[in-house]
């Protein structure tokens, strides 16, 4: 219903089919064609999220998709990196959103399904993005023989928040950016799909689903 009645007041119809943004203006400008290398960012994919404080029904879908992508990533030596939540009761994100993944708990781990192996990289932070005021980065510069990747591919939750503002921080750093769109999700149609429109639009991302990403490594 609330998708609908956004729907009905911008005159567009459902919720998959309204265009927020004018995309045909927005094409990823592939800028390390010439020298591509890249890394998987896992956002959130934490037991609070998918299942536990704040669950989203609509993550459980992409569960294997977004594990096929993480195979084909490892099988190609391409790092796999986790940006998780780990909350403490003195973060103000929990003043504002109340205790979700709190550290040292079974809400802060990575679901059973998609559990890090010992090869990949665990990122705890403490609020939206998954660059501010963490290691990631750094970590990000340690690959790749200690040149990093330039494209960073994001799956995880939620579309319009934390990938958003993992996306913004990304863009901000000079990394081009491929949302896996069948890989990440949010807790309404609405917000998924004018998510994904804002990435595209301002960050000039590249949003392609995980079978084609596959291909890329």
């Amino acid at each position: 219903m609330p998708g609908w009645f956004v729907a009905r007041i911008h005159g567009q119809g459902p919720a998959e089919q309204i265009n927020v943004y004018n995309l045909e203006t927005a094409v990823a400008p592939h800028v390390y064609n010439n020298d591509r290398r890249y890394a998987v960012l896992v956002v959130d994919m934490l037991h609070d999220f998918v299942y536990g404080k704040i669950k989203c029904d609509r993550a459980v879908p992409m569960i294997p998709r977004s594990g096929e992508l993480i195979d084909s990533a490892r099988g190609a030596g391409v790092p796999v990196l986790y940006s998780n939540d780990s909350h403490t009761r003195k973060d103000f994100e929990i003043e504002r959103w109340g205790e979700h993944a709190m550290r040292g708990t079974k809400g802060a781990r990575v679901i059973g399904e998609l559990r890090p192996r010992k090869m990949d990289v665990q990122i705890p932070k403490t609020t939206y993005s998954s660059f501010f005021n963490t290691r990631l980065e750094r970590e990000l510069k340690r690959t790749h023989d200690g040149k990093g990747p330039n494209t960073l591919i994001i799956s995880g939750l939620h579309t319009d928040c934390c990938v958003r503002h993992t996306t913004a921080d990304a863009f901000f750093r000079g990394y081009e950016t491929i949302i896996a769109e069948d890989a990440v999700n949010s807790f309404t149609e609405l917000q998924y799909r004018t998510g994904l429109q804002y990435l595209k639009f301002w960050y000039l991302a590249d949003t392609l689903p995980t079978k084609k990403i596959s291909k890329l490594f």
